[in-house]
């Protein structure tokens, strides 16, 4: 049987999409427009929707264990309470959902709330799962690039409580491995939480020293100002999405998002090898940006 990634055009998808490929697995993605969309070789597109039931229904009918990530959107939670509600009826015995860390105290954050409520109705269908936790993906600093090496400004306000920064890469590949766990299991696996972390936490400040000492040149950090930030955002985006954010970085501020201490050993006994670190991927983003710019 196969894996259906739903969230299969999303950064943290596809790269589900790629760590289980490497891992010979057999890969169902579903997809709005299975002809407007490539997947590597190997992956089968399947026509679908997580708001129409009908859809859904096909998508499992060949599958037997579910990844889902759903999209910060409008739409999240009608989509998550959809797309497991009906792989509860489909009886689908094997999922792995992608939350967050702090889900649960985020609550007045709008993604994070919807997240916290998929969680507790993959509990109340009585699904075998495990709910991932990612903290901060690292790749959201590629947003800053230019106010980093042009400005030489870190611009992300994190705060100064702390946060966990873990590489979408690992993220995928722990994805992966749990898939791979419930799927090969000949018993039903109980529920459990994993937390999703990188192995060093980060300040604004701290995060514009690492820079600093990576680019070799004075680097600041442009402090907690939330309301830029919701201003940026919204003008790329929406204003929902913008005050949305804000209210995650405001969540940062009071309580950072820092895991339990032996999170890190967990995961890297899950992976066989050392997370991926904060230091290795600015100084895979600077060798990138030189590139660019010559």
């Amino acid at each position: 049987m196969s894996i259906l990634v739903i969230g299969s055009t999303g950064k943290v998808g596809s790269e589900v999409i790629r760590a289980l490929l490497a891992r010979g697995a057999k890969v169902h993605a579903l997809t709005r427009d299975p002809k407007r969309t490539t997947f590597p070789s190997g992956v089968t597109p399947v026509k679908g929707d997580t708001l129409d039931k009908h859809s859904l229904r096909a998508a499992y009918s060949d599958i037997d264990t579910l990844f889902m990530i759903n999209p910060v959107a409008r739409d999240e939670l009608p989509q998550a309470l959809t797309a497991l509600s009906v792989a509860a009826e489909a009886g689908i015995k094997r999922v792995v959902y992608s939350s967050m860390l702090n889900a649960d105290t985020f609550s007045d954050t709008a993604h994070a709330a919807s997240k916290y409520a998929a969680e507790r109705m993959i509990e109340r269908f009585g699904l075998s799962a495990t709910i991932l936790r990612p903290t901060y993906f690292m790749q959201n600093d590629l947003l800053q690039m230019e106010s980093l090496f042009l400005r030489g400004v870190y611009a992300m306000p994190i705060g100064s409580v702390g946060v966990s920064m873990v590489d979408l890469r690992d993220v995928a590949e722990v994805a992966a491995v749990e898939l791979l766990k419930r799927q090969n299991s000949p018993e039903r696996l109980p529920t459990t939480i994993v937390e999703v972390v990188g192995p060093n936490v980060f300040t604004g400040e701290g995060g514009a020293a690492l820079w600093s000492e990576v680019l070799g040149r004075r680097i600041s950090y442009g402090g907690d100002d939330l309301d830029t930030l919701e201003q940026q955002i919204a003008r790329r985006t929406e204003s929902w999405l913008g005050y949305d954010q804000s209210l995650m970085f405001r969540g940062f501020h009071r309580e950072g998002m820092i895991p339990k201490r032996e999170s890190v050993d967990i995961l890297q006994a899950k992976l066989g090898k050392p997370l991926r670190t904060y230091r290795a991927f600015a100084e895979e983003m600077a060798i990138q940006w030189q590139r660019r710019s010559k």
